[in-house]
């Protein structure tokens, strides 16, 4: 039974948290706090499989909670749980910079939590929260070093596992009004092109942060699109986008219906459809259906990797980081009887889940089990620049 830490000001809230909680045999909760100085304090001598953290508290709020857990190195893994993550997206993003592992939202009042949706949406992100290996925490700006990777006998041998190399810091989007100055790219180091290729990414829990050394590292000329299957609900994808964009030299842009895939754009598909890739007059367009959920979640990678299948593309690199569960395998499954694939999967220490990593990689597909720090070059030397 997981133990849980509940951090929220409003006694109701703690309530209805508590009795959702404790109604599934997984989890128990050990303590509740007022604000972050108790939670702190609570941190500070004991350990909890996850903390359920709200954002909006008197005398210390949930950032400023985080703050403090990485200053003084204290490791927890924390589910942000807050009403306050609906009225402004760059909370959220505050919050995964600072060591937050996911996020869901929280009905404005008690009563609501009820609902189903809700209940379905905290136990089973709690899930994930309290199944992450738990690691030291870590001051602003410092990444962790990546172990070797897996070795033969425990998992299919890839075609190629890439040594761990020092990880690049992106630079932080401090004033999101201005564009970053991009990491300068020296496009003669980089092989061109030729032939109709494309990059399709899958990303799950930890997806937000670790694009942040991904994407920023791609130049402005590739010389392909890039389509991220972000899971993520409405709302968010917008910002996420956005955020990127401020610091990348390629463009970032949220999907909308219809857009045309053009080389050097990545594309984020929206939370709550599911995104497809179509050929309407030759050329290759995002199109959103609304089917079910899958792999409990929408937007679905399976979804983007199927309706890549009758696309036009002679070569499809496939990505595959951090997430809980297998989303992205099956799709990528179908597409590799369709096209040639060069396929790329998050090595294990640099992921935040290793679950939809460790899918494809033990389906054998796998050309490469790459850290994240590297998955940016990855990605170049396979597709090219213009």
């Amino acid at each position: 039974m997981k133990n849980i830490l509940i951090v929220d000001d409003s006694a109701l809230m703690r309530r209805a948290l508590c009795d959702i909680i404790n109604s599934d045999e997984r989890f128990h909760v050990q303590d509740r706090a007022f604000n972050g100085i108790e939670a702190l304090e609570l941190l500070s001598v004991k350990k909890y499989d996850a903390v359920v953290l709200d954002i909006n508290m008197p005398r210390m709020g949930g950032l400023e909670l985080l703050k403090e857990l990485q200053s003084l190195r204290i490791p927890a893994k924390v589910l942000l749980v807050s009403s306050d993550a609906d009225r402004s997206a760059k909370i959220v993003f505050d919050a995964l910079e600072l060591g937050a592992l996911d996020f869901v939202q929280k009905p404005g009042n008690a009563l609501d939590c009820r609902l189903e949706d809700f209940k379905r949406n905290l136990l089973s992100a709690l899930e994930v929260v309290a199944e992450v290996r738990p690691k030291e925490a870590l001051k602003p700006q410092e990444t962790q070093q990546p172990k070797e990777a897996l070795k033969p006998k425990e998992i299919p041998q890839p075609k190629e596992v890439l040594k761990p190399k020092e990880i690049p810091q992106p630079k932080a989007a401090d004033k999101p009004q201005e564009r970053l100055q991009p990491r300068i790219h020296r496009p003669d180091k980089y092989p061109s092109s030729q032939g109709n290729k494309m990059v399709a990414i899958a990303s799950s829990t930890g997806g937000p942060k670790a694009l942040q050394a991904v994407i920023p590292y791609l130049p402005g000329n590739l010389n392909a699109p890039v389509v991220i299957v972000q899971h993520m609900p409405v709302g968010f994808t917008a910002s996420l986008a956005e955020r990127l964009d401020h610091m990348s030299e390629i463009s970032v842009k949220e999907a909308a219906e219809g857009d045309v895939l053009k080389s050097g754009v990545v594309y984020i598909a929206k939370g709550g459809k599911h995104l497809n890739v179509v050929t309407k007059s030759g050329k290759s367009v995002i199109h959103y259906t609304d089917e079910p959920y899958r792999e409990g979640v929408k937007p679905c990678a399976n979804y983007m990797y199927e309706s890549l299948c009758d696309s036009e593309y002679d070569q499809i690199v496939c990505v595959v980081m951090t997430g809980m569960g297998a989303d992205g395998t099956k799709g990528i499954k179908q597409l590799n009887e369709k096209k040639k694939l060069y396929i790329v999967a998050q090595e294990a220490s640099t992921c935040a889940v290793y679950g939809m990593p460790r899918s494809i990689v033990e389906s054998g597909l796998t050309d490469k089990i790459a850290p994240l720090g590297q998955l940016a070059q990855e990605i170049i030397m396979n597709v090219g620049v213009k």
